[in-house]
């Protein structure tokens, strides 16, 4: 009876390989690829500060208006008020 049973058990089919890789995917990766590591080497120190929601609100709509991003234009900012290498 238990050689019936495992005769009778369906067969798995085997599991395949991963699909290969697709060209235009590693080509749109392979673009992106060079910024995010320019800025991430640039930018190394993470700076979290707390803001109204309101405050948030406008900095993000005056970043879209100018068509940049809210963290381009706070570091642009930071760096006027408080870059140029003197403490």
């Amino acid at each position: 009876m238990t050689a019936s049973a495992s005769s009778a058990a369906p067969k798995r089919a085997p599991i395949g390989g991963k699909p290969a890789v697709d060209p235009a995917s590693t080509w749109v990766r392979q673009a992106d690829a060079p910024e995010v590591a320019a800025k991430t080497s640039i930018y190394t120190a993470r700076l979290t500060i707390d803001v109204t929601p309101a405050l948030r609100g406008r900095i993000k709509v005056i970043a879209f208006e100018r068509g940049v991003t809210a963290a381009e234009m706070l570091r642009e900012l930071l760096d006027r008020e408080y870059g140029g290498g003197q403490p």
